[in-house]
Formats: structure tokens, C-alpha cells, sequence
């Protein structure tokens, strides 16, 4: 252990909202905050690619245990999609494998669009992290392998266009295209360029992408790992959002003390909305975090207990 880190205390339970520089990998930021915050209990809501900037949501501490809930929730990204050339990766850090002329008009454009908006079937890009009997689809393209994978459903709640202009890449004109979409958990932002430039007859790639939004949890919300790094150099906390202030980023319900009670013996308690699809934060009386709640049925079931039993 370094004599730094050995002069920190660890920091407490909650979540760190990071907006994470390019050229990092989200491991890369996990082993950094293992260090400013002095413990090895630090985990992240959803990857990020290295080239990608934006929101990742740390959790410390007990905090890691709300990770499972937040990688499920809808995100938002401000994305580049080059239009006139098709790359081996979907995005910028793949060899191009061909190119094509940008030739459409406004309405073929918006059509396009209009075509991947909503609930539709996605083909995730073969440079992935999803595994193939075992192994990563990223690692079988590597090993020269042909990849294609199975279509998913996704959902694509708003797929906008902000801006358009032409640029010239190798003496090719193509067309860089500024979007800002809103995605369901398990989206390609990278497919979703690679279909539009399909559709468009032309080919497209992701150049940019800054995820903007994870569930309620907002960039604007975000610190830089700069700013972590000269708070733990100079003795002070990192802004880290307590535990009992977690319930923001969820659909929250006010228990009450025999509520509490209830949910901390791992016992079942009435819904307060039956049938509502998201996971639920339960607080008590006291401000604490008591629990994460189930409530698609009838009763409601604890689905991570934080606040322990008492009697």
C-alpha cells in the first residue's frame, strides 16, 4: 500500500458522479477512485467505451449494491455519426472498410431516422462485450473471426437531429451529423450510426459520443476525475452523494416506522403502486435508505436491504 493511501481514510458508502475523460476505459476510472477513495469496494453503472466521454456513475462502499439497478435504466447520449463511410468497429477506432457517396435529401434523412426511432430489433455491434459461448465478440473479431450477432429489442425514445456539415476525410467528402438520442439499457449508439448510414445507402460510423444522462443522475451533476484527484491530494472529501441521499436517482416511497421495520426483517409490506416496472427506494422516517423495492405485485418485496434488522 502506498504511503498516500495509507494516510487516507476510506471514503463512505454513496455514489460518485463522474464525467469521464476520453482515452480511460471505465476500469481504468474504477482502479483511480480505488485509490483516491482509499477502498478496493468501487464498481460502475455501465461501461463506457475509451473514446467515449460522460457520465459513470461510481458506487463506494455499500453504494456497489444499487449498481445492478442503475445499469438498467434509460440513458441519453450527444453522439457524432460520420455518414460515407463504414468502419470494421462501428466508431472511429476501426479501419475503415468502405465508403460510399453521401447523396440524399433532407426527407430520406429524417426517414432514416424515423426508422430507428421507437421499439425496434438491433444488431449490436461484432466489436462487443457480449459473449459467444464464452468467450467476448470482441475477441473473436480480433482472432479473425466473422461476427454477427443475433438482433435484441431495444428501445429508442428520441433520436434527433442538431446539426449537419460536410467535411472531406482522405480527399472523400463525407458528412458528420451532431445527434442527441435517448436509449433503453443495452443499446449500441454505434449501431445505431452503422444502421443510419445503412439505411441511407451510404454507411456511417460513430466519431463522437458523450453520454449526457443516466437515469435521473444528469452530467451537470458530474465532477472530473482532475477535480477528485486535487480534493484527496489536498485532504479534503470527495463529493460523494451519501447513501441516504441515493433515493434521488430512483422512484421514491416514505416509509413508515413499522414500514421499516417490516422491510429490514425481510418480511413483505403492501405496494404503494402495484404493478410499477422500476425498482423502487424506500426510505424511513429517519432519512435512511432502508431498501430497494419490488413492487410489480400485490406486496412488495425488499430486493437489496440496506438499513439491518433491529429488534
Amino acid at each position: 500500500m502506498s504511503a498516500d493511501r495509507a494516510r487516507r481514510d476510506p471514503a463512505p458508502d454513496g455514489l460518485l458522479l463522474l464525467d469521464k475523460p476520453a482515452g480511460w476505459t471505465s476500469h481504468d476510472v474504477v482502479a483511480k477512485t480505488r485509490h483516491l477513495a482509499a477502498t478496493r469496494k468501487v464498481g460502475h453503472a455501465g461501461t463506457l467505451d475509451p473514446m467515449a466521454t460522460g457520465v459513470l456513475v461510481l458506487g463506494i462502499g455499500r453504494a456497489t449494491r444499487l449498481l445492478t439497478f442503475l445499469v438498467g435504466c434509460d440513458k441519453a447520449y450527444g453522439a457524432t455519426i460520420r455518414l460515407g463511410a463504414t468502419t470494421v468497429t462501428d466508431d472511429a477506432e476501426g479501419e475503415i472498410t468502405a465508403t460510399a457517396a453521401v447523396n440524399f435529401s433532407e426527407g430520406d434523412l429524417a426517414a432514416a431516422v424515423a426508422g430507428l426511432t421507437g421499439d425496434i430489433q438491433q444488431v449490436p455491434s461484432a466489436v462487443s462485450a457480449i459473449k459467444i459461448d464464452g468467450q467476448r465478440a470482441y475477441a473473436r473479431v480480433r482472432g479473425g473471426e466473422d461476427v454477427v450477432l443475433a438482433p435484441r429489442p431495444v428501445t429508442v425514445s428520441q433520436f434527433t437531429i442538431q446539426q449537419q456539415r460536410p467535411v472531406v476525410v482522405d480527399g472523400v467528402p463525407m458528412l458528420d451529423v451532431d445527434v442527441h438520442v435517448e436509449v433503453s439499457s443495452g443499446t449500441y449508439v454505434r449501431a445505431l450510426a452503422r444502421d443510419l448510414g445503412a439505411a441511407l445507402g451510404c454507411g456511417g460510423h460513430l466519431t463522437a459520443l458523450r453520454r449526457t444522462r443516466v437515469g435521473r443522475f444528469d452530467i451537470a451533476d458530474c465532477t472530473t476525475l482532475e477535480a477528485l484527484t486535487g480534493a484527496a491530494d489536498a485532504g479534503e472529501g470527495l463529493p460523494i452523494l451519501p447513501l441516504a441521499e441515493t433515493a434521488v436517482g430512483f422512484a421514491r416511497r416514505s416509509l413508515t416506522q413499522e414500514e421499516a421495520r417490516e422491510i429490514s426483517f425481510g418480511r413483505r409490506i403492501p405496494s404503494a403502486e402495484p404493478g410499477r416496472g422500476e425498482v423502487v427506494a424506500a426510505v424511513g422516517p429517519d432519512g435512511r435508505l432502508v431498501a430497494m423495492l419490488d413492487e410489480s405485485r400485490a406486496t412488495a418485496r425488499a430486493q437489496v436491504v440496506f438499513t439491518p434488522a433491529s429488534s
